[in-house]
């Protein structure tokens, strides 16, 4: 039976006659193609990369595994539509912590048309991911049972500071109350979530090395999703701390050129989550106004 996804941060969601993602109880995620080539263009690159054998086994894994494309009826009543058929990456997960990031400066594929080039500029100078080089898309962090989920509106958390963004990451990380604007986020969970040979800043520095070297694709508009259980957390357990790579419906040919735009943003962000790791009482993050890999200092700090 399919249903709406319950931990669904970002994009476009199902629900009230809406067109938007469903799942399964087998694990699997449908995304209903989108109408122009955006949907065609997703198709394309999955196909592509999942019988791409220069694609290490190390760097796919953060890729969600592909199982085709299927007709099934649509979210909004319409009918039959293609669905990409995804594995769903919160299986099993009973109350994760998740937040969604958009990779890059700029959001627009050079081929973009006119209008749709315009929209995205438009939103990149508006958010953070001009001066930060990404911008959160969506966000949830568990509490407990009593409080549930903290869950802020997209468009609150799209334009914010360095400062704002970084208060945003360490809560992501904290033991005290996300909703609590009085009290400092303790960041008690960041040595287990982000630190460690197997957290995310470790994750994200095998992603780093890898687009260092690839030239194969350039992905404009792609998400970084991070997530893991905070509750494991909280009692000393594994807390499946993970990074995935999600949205590639304007991922183009790299034709031998290092994609300069995620590579960017993605040591954008890791220098958040080193200054988090290295000193979780800090206030200051210096973000350069241009963001590229060249600009941003990549730490090892918390990887052994």
């Amino acid at each position: 039976m399919l249903k709406i996804p319950p931990h669904q941060v970002a994009g476009h969601q199902a629900g009230n006659g809406k067109l938007g993602p469903l799942v399964d109880e087998s694990g699997r995620f449908y995304k209903p193609l989108q109408g122009d080539e955006r949907g065609s263009n997703e198709v394309k690159f999955y196909e592509s990369f999942s019988s791409n054998t220069k694609i290490p086994e190390h760097i796919s894994k953060f890729f969600p595994i592909f199982y085709g494309t299927q007709l099934i009826e649509a979210s909004d009543g319409s009918g039959l539509k293609y669905h990409l058929v995804l594995h769903d990456l919160v299986l099993g997960r009973v109350n994760p912590s998740i937040v969604d990031i958009k990779i890059g400066s700029r959001t627009w594929a050079p081929q973009s048309t006119e209008e749709y080039m315009q929209k995205c500029l438009k939103k990149d100078v508006e958010t953070s991911s001009l001066p930060l080089g990404f911008r959160l898309s969506g966000i949830q962090i568990y509490g407990n049972k009593e409080s549930g989920y903290w869950k802020p509106e997209r468009t609150s958390i799209q334009n914010l500071s360095a400062e704002e963004v970084k208060l945003i990451l360490k809560k992501f990380v904290s033991s005290n109350a996300a909703t609590d604007s009085d009290l400092e986020p303790d960041c008690s969970f960041a040595a287990t979530v982000y630190g460690g040979s197997t957290g995310i800043l470790s994750q994200l520095l095998e992603l780093k090395a890898w687009f260092e070297d690839q030239t194969m694709y350039h992905f404009y508009s792609c998400s970084i999703l991070m997530m893991f259980d905070k509750e494991h957390a909280s009692v000393g357990r594994n807390p499946g701390a993970i990074i995935k790579l999600i949205d590639f419906a304007h991922v183009i040919e790299g034709r031998g050129v290092i994609d300069h735009n995620f590579l960017g943003g993605l040591c954008s962000l890791i220098k958040f989550i080193s200054e988090i790791l290295t000193a979780p009482n800090e206030h200051t993050t210096e973000v350069s106004s241009k963001p590229d890999h060249q600009n941003f200092i990549c730490f090892d700090n918390g990887v052994n």
